[in-house]
């Protein structure tokens, strides 16, 4: 298992000071803006904090993690998802089956960039987002030494044939889009 994955209290996740600082709102209108989404899975989903921020605006959600724990979490907070067990590079869902493939604070974690990609291209129908801590000092998310630089994430998405790259910065995180 890498280092750079969560193994903390599912409470800590949804602690209302972190929860604001990812701006749900704002955030998941900026991921649906543009595209007629009405499905989405969250790769990574940890107790399902943004699957259900998807499931309140209407969308028909799924999540994956490589914890079970998370997932026992994810079922809990919405009951309405389907939530299976999986890593980023390996899902077990069909081509083209979400109108958004996100990943939250996971890109950075996952043991192959490329490959997450190249799944998130297989399985999204519309848009890919991801979304991450900038590469700057922060009092709050991971240390340094994990956060990807904006470059880098394009460069992961060049190889992968995902040549157009949106970048918003929002107050405290950053949000790539890719649409298919």
């Amino acid at each position: 298992m890498s280092d750079k994955r969560y193994n903390d209290k599912i409470e800590k996740l949804r602690e209302p000071e972190r929860v604001a600082r990812y701006e749900m709102e704002w955030m998941s209108d900026i991921c649906l803006d543009g595209i007629n989404a009405k499905s989405v899975l969250d790769v990574g989903t940890g107790s399902g904090l943004f699957a259900e921020a998807f499931f309140k605006k209407g969308l028909e959600v799924a999540g994956a993690d490589v914890n079970p724990d998370m997932i026992d979490a994810a079922k809990e907070f919405v009951p309405a998802g389907r939530f299976e067990i999986a890593p980023a590079e390996k899902m077990p869902f069909d081509d083209q089956s979400f109108d958004l493939v996100f990943m939250a604070n996971v890109f950075h974690e996952v043991d192959d960039q490329v490959q997450t990609l190249l799944e998130a291209k297989r399985i999204a129908r519309q848009r890919i987002a991801i979304l991450e801590h900038p590469y700057k000092e922060q009092p709050f998310g991971p240390p340094m030494h994990h956060r990807l630089k904006s470059e880098q994430i394009r460069k992961f998405a060049k190889q992968t044939g995902l040549d157009i790259m949106k970048t918003i910065e929002l107050t405290n995180v950053n949000l790539y889009l890719f649409d298919s």
